[in-house]
């Protein structure tokens, strides 16, 4: 018993250093960009020896896919809870926008576009499908739902249909500067994209 209790409080004790870790990654990557971010100053920053950096993420790329995967979680949880109420394939877009948006604001235009970059990267280190992505998911699944109620061409592809929807959105974010220009290009985007999945 007192051997669980002891694995149980070491276990936070390294959930609590990693969490230092990574807020100090965030924000040097932040400051610096990924490739100028200093392990030395995050790991001064975070508390901790230079390899204990490394002991919870063996490379900067790693930092950044950990902030990814706490923020699709978080706009995976969103976007779900504005599914489960009563919406039309456009607002359905729009919130979809609206996430993608509110993501590039709390992280920063720099950190936004590192984090895209890792995205897409084909050295990123860890190899996933777009099933373990749960925004795209959920964005193929209501494709699917609007196609199976008549509301979508049936010879659309769902999957495809998502993917390129979501790249025309990151597309805007990370070229255009202007906030007017952006709303006028992102507004284009979605009614274009309703456009090409109705039913002829």
């Amino acid at each position: 018993m007192t051997a669980q209790v002891k694995r149980s409080a070491r276990e936070i004790r390294r959930l609590q250093t990693r969490e230092r870790i990574l807020g100090a990654a965030i924000a040097e990557f932040t400051l610096a960009g990924m490739c100028g971010a200093d392990v030395n100053a995050i790991a001064a920053a975070a508390g901790v020896a230079h390899s204990t950096f490394f002991f919870h993420f063996p490379s900067k790329e790693h930092v950044l896919l950990a902030l990814e995967s706490r923020e699709e979680a978080r706009m995976a949880a969103d976007f779900a809870r504005f599914l489960d109420g009563t919406h039309d394939l456009m607002t359905v877009l729009n919130n979809a926008v609206h996430l993608v948006t509110r993501l590039e604001q709390r992280l920063g235009s720099r950190l936004f576009k590192d984090l895209l970059a890792l995205h897409f990267s084909p050295t990123r280190p860890t190899k996933d499908e777009w099933t373990d992505h749960p925004v795209i998911v959920l964005l193929v699944n209501e494709i699917e739902r609007a196609r199976g109620h008549r509301e979508v061409d049936p010879a659309v592809d769902a999957f495809y249909s998502a993917a390129f929807f979501l790249l025309g959105v990151y597309g805007v974010l990370t070229t255009t500067g202007s906030s007017d220009i952006r709303d006028t290009m992102l507004a284009k985007l979605v009614d274009t994209a309703v456009r090409g999945l109705e039913i002829r």
